[in-house]
């Protein structure tokens, strides 16, 4: 982008708080008691970024395939509750998420997957809702969640902003195409305590402009907007 971008629009989990390391911790045993484990790589391709409704079908189809039988009722429930308990007892920001957002002078909103009053609670946790409030969309606000673009088309309009114009920044596959559906620029960012040796291979191949290691990267990049 040749010039400063009309809004900068972020994902939360993994991007803004270090939510997505805990959350994989948390899964992967639940799903490991119902028979079904994964490669880590490809489990973070496939299911990062996803709101709970996809995440659940999936699920359901590769628990159907494996066993036989159903995802569990109370399979989310029990899994939300635990991720709950983590982030309580863990969830910290990502490192220097809050320095670099202090030389951020464009508009900025969150556009996440997680359902709304859990992501308002990560950002409080983290300390990061102030900086947001009340630009925090949550998909359970759109028809549908990524990798479709329509959280951050919702996010864009709520800030005035030509999509076209904006950065989004992101960790996960199905969040790079979400963002690129929308027409935006999008950064990988590699950053949060979940992302592997692979990472930055996976989501320039999702079709991310840029990849960002870290916050410190970022916060010259957002220093020379202005």
């Amino acid at each position: 982008m040749s010039h400063p971008p009309a809004a900068v629009i972020f994902d939360c989990d993994g991007v803004l708080v270090d939510s997505e390391i805990l959350a994989l911790e948390v899964e992967i045993v639940l799903l490991a008691e119902i028979g079904l484990t994964y490669d880590a790589s490809e489990y973070r391709r496939r299911f990062l970024g996803m709101h709970d409704h996809a995440f659940r079908d999936a699920l359901d189809a590769d628990c159907r395939a494996v066993t036989g039988q159903p995802l569990p009722a109370d399979f989310l429930d029990r899994t939300h509750a635990q991720r709950l308990a983590a982030c309580h007892d863990r969830l910290r920001a990502v490192a220097g998420a809050a320095d670099a957002l202090s030389v951020l002078t464009r508009p900025k909103a969150v556009a996440s997957s997680s359902g709304t009053g859990f992501l308002r609670e990560k950002l409080a946790l983290g300390g990061l809702l102030e900086l947001f409030d009340p630009h925090v969309y949550s998909a359970d606000l759109v028809g549908r969640g990524k990798p479709h673009p329509d959280i951050f088309l919702h996010a864009a309009e709520q800030l005035s902003a030509d999509p076209t114009a904006c950065v989004a920044i992101e960790d996960s596959v199905n969040g790079v195409l979400s963002a690129r559906a929308a027409g935006m620029e999008v950064w990988g960012f590699c950053g949060g305590g979940h992302m592997d040796e692979e990472a930055a291979r996976r989501l320039a191949e999702a079709g991310a402009h840029r990849i960002v290691g870290d916050w410190r990267e970022a916060r010259g990049l957002f220093a020379a907007f202005a």
